[in-house]
C-alpha cells in the first residue's frame, strides 16, 4: 500500500512539473512572439482634431520579424467601447479583432481614426488611449494620442447661381456675434454681407475646407488686427504630414467689387488657391490696406488685384503656382518694403511672378484702364531665369509705373538677394545680401519661423 502511495506521489509531481514547464514554455513563447513585432511608428499621435468632424485615417503597419507565425487572441483598444478612437485591423472593423495572424516575415495594416465629442473647453484637450496586441495574458501596447478642439462651424444654409450658372453654397456671417475664443471652420462661401464689417483680432483662427471662400460682399469690409506675437490665421483644415504646406487646399479671401475700406494687419494667409482676390473698382479710398502680413503657398496667385486700390506695407508673398502678385485692368497700387519671392517647386513655372497690366483684348475689342503703380524698397525674385516681372501698359489711358530702390530679377535691377534657403521657405537675407534694408522685415520675435498655430486636420 505504501509503495503504491509513493508511485502516485511521483506521478503527480511529474505531471505538475510537466505543466509548469509547459506553462513556462508558453509564457516564453508569448514573450518572444510579442518581442518579434515591429511597428512602423512607436506611437500614433494625431494632429489636433476638430470635435464633431473626425480626422483623416492614420495607418500603422505591424511587422512580424520572427521565424514563426504570430496568432493574436485579440487586437483592441484599451479604452474599449468608450474609446474616441476607431479601428480597422486588416479589414476587420469591429472594436475587438480576434484571431489575427501575421506570418513570419509578413505584416498587416491597422487603420485608426479619432472622433471627439464637443464639450465646453475653449482650449485644446488631450485624448489618450492605446492599441493592445493580446496573446494569452501578455500584451504589447502602442499609445494613441490626439488633441481635441471645439470650433464654430459655418455650414452653407442656402445657394445662389454665379454668372456661369454654377451653384454657390453659402452662409451669412453674424459679424456682431463673432466668437474670438474658438477657431472657425469655413465650409462653402461664408459671406460678410453688405454694410457689415467682420472684425478679427489677435489670435483669431479661420480654417477653410476644400474650395471654401471668405466672401466680402458689395459694401462690406474686413478688418483684421493681429499682432506680431499672435497674427490672425487663414489656413486649410488639413495639416497632417505633407498637407502642412500644400497649396490649393481651399479657395480664397474675396473682396468683391464694391467692397470698401478693408484692412489687414499682422496676418498669415496660406495653402489656398488665391490668397486675396481683390475685385473692386478703384475709388478715392483704398479697397485694401494690408501690412505686416505673410501670404504663402497659393496654387495660383498670392495677391490678385483687378481695378483695385491697394496699399501694401511690409509683406512677404511667396511660393505661388502662377504669380505672387497680379495688378490687372488698371487700378492704383502702392507697395513698400515688400518681398515677392517665388520658388515654386510643385511644377515647372514658366510665368513671371509679378504682373502689371492695364489692357485686355476681348471679343475683338481692345480695352484699357488708368493705372498707377508704385514699388518702393521691394524685392521681386524667384526661380524664373527669364525674369520675374511682366509689364504691359497701354498709354491710351493714363499710366505710370514708379520703381524705387528695388531689386527685381530680369533687366537692370537684377541682383540675387541671397535668401537663406528660399526653396525651404526661409527668406531671411544673408549677411552679405545686396538687399539688406529692403523687402519684408522679419518681426523681432521671428514668429514666421514657428508654427504659431495649432495644427489641425479633417477628413475630406
Amino acid at each position: 500500500m505504501m509503495k503504491r502511495y509513493f508511485i502516485y506521489i511521483i506521478l503527480l509531481s511529474a505531471a505538475v512539473l510537466t505543466c509548469s514547464l509547459s506553462s513556462c514554455e508558453k509564457e516564453e513563447r508569448f514573450d518572444a512572439e510579442l518581442a518579434a513585432l515591429q511597428f512602423s511608428s512607436d506611437t500614433m499621435a494625431f494632429d489636433t482634431v476638430f470635435t464633431q468632424m473626425g480626422t483623416t485615417t492614420r495607418q500603422l503597419r505591424v511587422y512580424n520579424r520572427g521565424s514563426e507565425t504570430v496568432r493574436f487572441d485579440a487586437v483592441t483598444l484599451e479604452g474599449g467601447y468608450a474609446s474616441r478612437f476607431r479601428l480597422n485591423v486588416d479589414g476587420d472593423t469591429s472594436m475587438v479583432a480576434r484571431n489575427i495572424e501575421i506570418a513570419a516575415g509578413d505584416s498587416i495594416f491597422i487603420f485608426v481614426r479619432a472622433n471627439i465629442r464637443p464639450n465646453e473647453a475653449t482650449e485644446p484637450f488631450l485624448i489618450e488611449d492605446a492599441l493592445l496586441f493580446c496573446l494569452g495574458d501578455h500584451q504589447r501596447r502602442l499609445p494613441l494620442t490626439a488633441y481635441g478642439r471645439n470650433a464654430v462651424y459655418h455650414h452653407p444654409t442656402d445657394t445662389l447661381h454665379d454668372a456661369g450658372g454654377g451653384i454657390l453654397p453659402y452662409s451669412v456671417i453674424d459679424c456682431e456675434n463673432w466668437r474670438h475664443d474658438l477657431p472657425h471652420v469655413i465650409l462653402g462661401y461664408a459671406v460678410v454681407d453688405s454694410r457689415q464689417t467682420l472684425r478679427l483680432r489677435e489670435g483669431d483662427e479661420l480654417y477653410f475646407y476644400s474650395d471654401a471662400v471668405l466672401w466680402v460682399y458689395d459694401s462690406g469690409s474686413l478688418d483684421v488686427r493681429g499682432t506680431e506675437e499672435r497674427p490672425v490665421l487663414f489656413t486649410s483644415v488639413r495639416h497632417d504630414g505633407w498637407y502642412d504646406y500644400l497649396p490649393g487646399q481651399w479657395g480664397y479671401i474675396w473682396l468683391m467689387k464694391g467692397s470698401v475700406d478693408s484692412h489687414i494687419d499682422h496676418a498669415v494667409i496660406e495653402n489656398g488657391s488665391i490668397g486675396i482676390l481683390i475685385d473692386s473698382c478703384a475709388n478715392t479710398r483704398p479697397t485694401l490696406s494690408i501690412s505686416n502680413t505673410v501670404v504663402r503657398n497659393e496654387s495660383r496667385v498670392g495677391l490678385f488685384c483687378q481695378t483695385a486700390y491697394v496699399v501694401g506695407r511690409n509683406l512677404l508673398v511667396s511660393n505661388c503656382g502662377e504669380a505672387t502678385a497680379v495688378q490687372q485692368y488698371g487700378g492704383r497700387y502702392d507697395f513698400a518694403g515688400c518681398t515677392f519671392a517665388d520658388y515654386w517647386r510643385y511644377s515647372a513655372r514658366k510665368t513671371p511672378s509679378f504682373y502689371v497690366t492695364n489692357t485686355r483684348d476681348y471679343e475683338g475689342a481692345h480695352y484699357v484702364w488708368p493705372m498707377q503703380s508704385v514699388l518702393t524698397d521691394c524685392i521681386i525674385y524667384g526661380s524664373n531665369s527669364e525674369g520675374e516681372m511682366y509689364v504691359d501698359l497701354d498709354p491710351l489711358a493714363s499710366v505710370s509705373l514708379d520703381i524705387r530702390h528695388s531689386l527685381i530679377r530680369g533687366g537692370e535691377w537684377d541682383e540675387d538677394p541671397l535668401f537663406e534657403d528660399p526653396y525651404e521657405g526661409d527668406y531671411h537675407l544673408k549677411e552679405d545680401s545686396p538687399a539688406l534694408g529692403i523687402g519684408y522685415q522679419f518681426p523681432q520675435t521671428d514668429t514666421l519661423e514657428k508654427r504659431y498655430h495649432i495644427k489641425l486636420r479633417i477628413e475630406n
